[in-house]
């Protein structure tokens, strides 16, 4: 099941994304954001929560600030980018986007998979993204070095 962030869940949301991202902030093309207090969506089985997925409307634009699932290949993922689409479809946006660092091979493949496309790289910007939040690693999956921001989106129709 996927249903709207609550209020209750703003506690559980900082230390979920703290856990998972190294503090409860996300710094991403030279902006801080705090999940905890962006509109989202959490996935939940047996009452439980599995998954998490932030964003903020801009415009006629929706972006995706967070996702996480503690179920991967499970299809939590999935449901909560459908979540995120119905949103921004009702509230006027024609475009959907997120921006991932160039190590997230994982996060690449599946975002395509579901229709986003590469629409920019933006060389070196998680220089910039480190300098607002330190705990950034300079190396990632599979031992790339963290650079680039990679851009991608889904127009909505």
């Amino acid at each position: 099941m996927v249903r709207p962030v609550r209020a209750e869940d703003r506690d559980w949301i900082r230390r979920f994304i703290t856990e998972r991202w190294s503090a409860e902030v996300v710094a991403v093309h030279g902006v801080i954001y705090r999940p905890h207090e962006l509109p989202g969506f959490v996935a939940e089985q047996a009452g439980k929560p599995v998954g998490l997925l932030t964003y903020q409307l801009a415009g006629d634009a929706c972006e995706i600030i967070t996702l996480d699932s503690t179920r991967p290949g499970m299809g939590v993922g999935t449901a909560l980018i459908e979540a995120v689409r119905e949103a921004a479809r009702a509230a006027g946006c024609r475009r959907l986007w997120l921006v991932t660092t160039n190590d997230n091979l994982e996060a690449l493949r599946f975002y395509q998979k579901r229709g986003f496309v590469l629409a920019a790289v933006h060389r070196n910007a998680v220089a910039a993204a480190r300098r607002l939040k330190p705990e950034i690693s300079r190396t990632g999956a599979h031992g790339i070095p963290i650079r680039d921001e990679i851009e991608l989106e889904l127009l909505l129709d």
